[in-house]
């Protein structure tokens, strides 16, 4: 993954910096991370699609690797927001979120498998449970544990996704807790 430079401070749009002020009103209501992500997804849905949303340089893309652009980073490390750009056939590895998680699809549309682990079953256990194609407009929203999956672009043209985690990924380095291996017969 390509990643903007989390010390440059993204360019907010009114639009982005209106959904920035919703989110930190829902956040400092201090839900259950489930709850949460449900109302974050709810706030996000309305803004997607929106040309006013993101600037032209938070749509760039990478050949080599879906991009990240980091938009908002809170100051006190609640909540964080990213644009994920896709190119055609550019995906994630199999991992799990270190907090709560929204999605939203911007324009394009992701494909997204969904995994469990058998109880008591090392990564090697792991299987996939459903497979979803997320069409602009899209919302979804989980939190761990349940939240393992892969995200790609299978479609033929770019795809964003808008990412709220509830965490501050430019401190972590990142919204992923654990990378997983494919189950056997998955590359």
């Amino acid at each position: 993954m390509t990643t903007s430079t989390p010390t440059e401070r993204a360019e907010v749009t009114a639009r982005l910096g209106r959904f920035v002020d919703e989110m930190k009103r829902i956040v400092r209501r201090g839900l259950p991370p489930e709850r949460t992500a449900r109302t974050v997804a709810e706030c996000l849905a309305p803004h997607l699609g929106a040309d006013d949303l993101l600037t032209a340089r938070q749509c760039e893309s990478d050949p080599t690797h879906y991009r990240q652009h980091v938009l908002h980073a809170e100051d006190d490390g609640s909540f964080s927001i990213v644009a994920l750009v896709w190119l055609p056939g550019q995906r994630t590895s199999i991992h799990d979120h270190v907090s709560w998680c929204v999605t939203g699809v911007h324009t394009g549309r992701e494909h997204e498998r969904r995994y469990e682990l058998l109880p008591g079953a090392d990564s090697s256990r792991l299987i996939a449970t459903r497979e979803v194609v997320n069409e602009q407009g899209s919302v979804c929203g989980f939190a761990p544990p349940g939240d393992i999956h892969r995200v790609w672009n299978g479609g033929d043209s770019k795809a964003i996704s808008l990412h709220v985690y509830g965490a501050d990924i430019t401190r972590l380095g990142s919204s992923v807790r654990r990378i997983y291996d494919p189950p056997a017969g998955e590359r």
